[in-house]
């Protein structure tokens, strides 16, 4: 499942260049049965299979270092954001644990730093949300991308980002605004400050709850809701 995630873009970049070391570790190896099993029927009953806790932490012993920051990927852990991607990106080293199909021993909680989701929502593991958070956390890495490319990412100063635009100016009767073609530096940052308030207030107005707003954001946010 990793292959295209480590083969492709910028994260190919990344490995490339040095920026960051990835590596995938198959805890079937530690399975002490001739049939390499991992997961078994759960204790009480009940529908699905459980990750033993025996193979993976037999895994995780062989691999975690001093450190190491040991995150489970469980619909149960608190759930991903920007900012934790922030906090993450300057850890030396990260170790997901990915679950799958119906869960895992629950002894395997006492060996991790912590649990993660990626939403209200469940996979068939945690491979894809592991890959998720991977993403978000090299791209923040010096020397994955210009660091100009994120300051201004959504989330990342608490708002939405504003509409962007590229050639042509005009297509099928949709031009693009004129303060963006103006060259007037100082007005096309007000306006983008205007548009990302703008977005947040009507696709996420939660994020602006106790929001500590400059005096700049609350003129616009006058503006605006005057004209909304």
């Amino acid at each position: 499942m990793f292959e295209g995630f480590l083969h492709t873009s910028i994260i190919k970049r990344a490995i490339e260049k040095g920026v960051v070391e990835v590596e995938i570790h198959d805890f079937r190896e530690f399975a002490l049965d001739r049939h390499k099993s991992v997961d078994d029927t759960p204790y009480g009953g009940g529908q699905g299979m459980v990750l033993m806790c025996q193979p993976l932490l037999d895994c995780l012993k062989t691999i975690t270092t001093d450190d190491s920051l040991v995150i489970l990927m469980s619909p149960q852990g608190q759930t991903f954001s920007q900012k934790m991607a922030v906090d993450l990106s300057n850890e030396k080293h990260i170790i997901f644990i990915c679950g799958h199909y119906e869960g895992f021993d629950e002894r395997i909680r006492d060996y991790v730093d912590m649990e993660v989701s990626i939403g209200d929502y469940v996979l068939t593991g945690g491979e894809l949300s592991s890959m998720v958070i991977s993403d978000a956390i090299i791209r923040l890495l010096h020397g994955a991308i210009r660091q100009s490319s994120h300051e201004d990412d959504s989330f990342s100063n608490g708002l939405l980002e504003y509409p962007q635009y590229t050639h042509p100016a005009e297509y099928d009767g949709t031009r693009v605004p004129e303060v963006l073609l103006s060259g007037h530096h100082e007005n096309i940052r007000k306006w983008r400050l205007k548009e990302s308030l703008r977005r947040t207030m009507i696709r996420r107005p939660d994020l602006l709850e106790g929001r500590t707003f400059t005096e700049e954001e609350l003129k616009l946010l006058e503006e605006i809701k005057e004209n909304y």
